[in-house]
């Protein structure tokens, strides 16, 4: 058994309920329409629908290809999390000395280190699927943004339709990598445990009131939310034929 002070537990308990809190009154918010996340997922489908218009489709491949190596660069990097996790656990005896020095209370056994050292990782891990995942979906994007038809065809419900579908398949590339960014910086309050509990239900509060108020309260919420009450971009006429 791992010997977890009751202070422990009641710190893990609150970091739960913070990452859990927290997805689930934004999961909320975004079928409301009320936060940042819900008014970017507006921007994407306006995105596609402003995409029926341009018979070149140049910039849309571009913002595409940026989202993806956006998402690449994220997913590299908790691979190197991922390894450097390992590497914590592979060089316990050096690390632990240091984190035991650092410690503002007794010293902290063994095994809750590793313990420790292995919930980081497996945040980590999560963080890597969620990213790959995200990647994934941004290249079917990119493949249904292929198969919409040109401007001449923009009023016609099929080609709304075809534009439609790509731009669901990037609000989900983008919720999944929200959810990869979420497990980053929740991993940070995290690294406050290897201090001591109090340490890290400090660092948990302070990621959780940042987030939120990013999502909520911050100039880009209110940006974002004010575009959303904008009208939608209507489907383009149909043009009409040229003189010969």
């Amino acid at each position: 058994m791992l010997d977890l002070s009751p202070l422990d537990l009641v710190a893990l308990a609150w970091f739960g309920i913070a990452w859990v809190g927290y997805s689930l009154v934004v999961r909320e918010a975004t079928r409301r329409g009320r936060c940042l996340s819900a008014a970017m997922d507006e921007q994407r489908r306006r995105w596609m629908r402003t995409m029926l218009r341009r018979d070149l489709r140049m910039i849309d491949t571009a913002i595409m290809a940026g989202l993806q190596n956006g998402t690449a660069f994220f997913a590299s990097t908790a691979l190197l999390a991922i390894g450097g996790g390992f590497a914590l656990l592979g060089s316990t005896d050096q690390v632990y000395g240091v984190f035991r020095d650092l410690a503002l209370e007794e010293e902290i056994p063994r095994g809750v280190f590793e313990f420790k050292a292995l919930g980081l990782t497996a945040m980590f891990i999560y963080g890597f699927f969620k990213f790959a995942w995200s990647y994934r979906l941004f290249n079917y994007a990119t493949i249904f943004l292929g198969a919409v038809p040109g401007a001449a065809h923009a009023h016609d419900p099929e080609t709304i339709a075809a534009a439609d579908r790509a731009g669901e398949f990037t609000v989900a590339a983008g919720r999944h990598f929200n959810h990869g960014l979420r497990s980053f910086f929740f991993a940070l309050g995290y690294l406050g445990w290897f201090v001591n509990a109090w340490f890290f239900i400090a660092a948990t509060a302070l990621v959780f009131a940042v987030l939120v108020h990013r999502q909520f309260f911050s100039i880009s919420a209110r940006i974002a939310l004010a575009a959303l009450n904008a009208p939608p971009v209507p489907p383009a006429p149909p043009q009409q034929p040229r003189a010969t």
